[in-house]
């Protein structure tokens, strides 16, 4: 009995130390984006994601917790424009969004922060693509020595990309059909 014990504490052993060994073979950051192509003029596009006032008209995070509370801080648009919520959530959790860099009618650079589930950047790169505009949706972090983060980092893709194509899907809807609910 007592040599089973002990075969399968050192089982177990090993078993932990090749998860931490493997963590630091995992990748130490995570991108996702996706893409859509939106019949819009481009400075039209623009414009409304350069304001946080209407991130909510299209943001898949906003359906989740219809509770949830926000506040705007900063500029109406363009660098300083601050996006802070709060849920309970845990799926939307709390945190705030910040524009950080602007290049004028192609590309937002934005400052995320989660508390204490981490940092992050995202994006939205605005390119012509015939009469319309193709708008590309992209998220960046880094995950540094933090194994349990590098593990996470490998669902982040699957739980992300969804979000990101129904928010992408909802912000072309919204801005073809002005009239219309997203």
């Amino acid at each position: 009995m007592k040599k089973a014990l002990k075969s399968t504490g050192q089982i177990l052993l090993g078993v932990v130390v090749l998860v931490i060994i493997a963590g630091f073979f995992l990748p130490d950051s995570t991108h996702v984006e996706r893409s859509v192509v939106i019949n819009a003029p481009q400075r039209q596009v623009f414009d409304f994601l350069n304001s946080y006032r209407n991130f909510n008209d299209w943001s898949p995070w906003a359906k989740l917790d219809p509770n949830a509370q926000y506040q705007f801080s900063g500029p109406q648009s363009g660098v300083g424009a601050k996006m802070s919520w709060r849920s309970d959530d845990p799926k939307v959790g709390q945190g705030y969004q910040e524009i950080i860099a602007v290049k004028e009618a192609e590309e937002i650079q934005v400052a995320l922060d989660f508390g204490e589930n981490g940092q992050a950047s995202a994006f939205y790169r605005l390119q012509p693509a015939d009469s319309a505009v193709r708008v590309t949706w992209g998220f960046d972090t880094e995950h540094g020595l933090n194994l349990f983060n590098r593990y996470i980092g490998l669902l982040l893709e699957r739980l992300l990309a969804p979000m990101y194509e129904e928010g992408l899907q909802s912000l072309k809807r919204r801005l073809e059909n002005p009239g219309a609910a997203s």
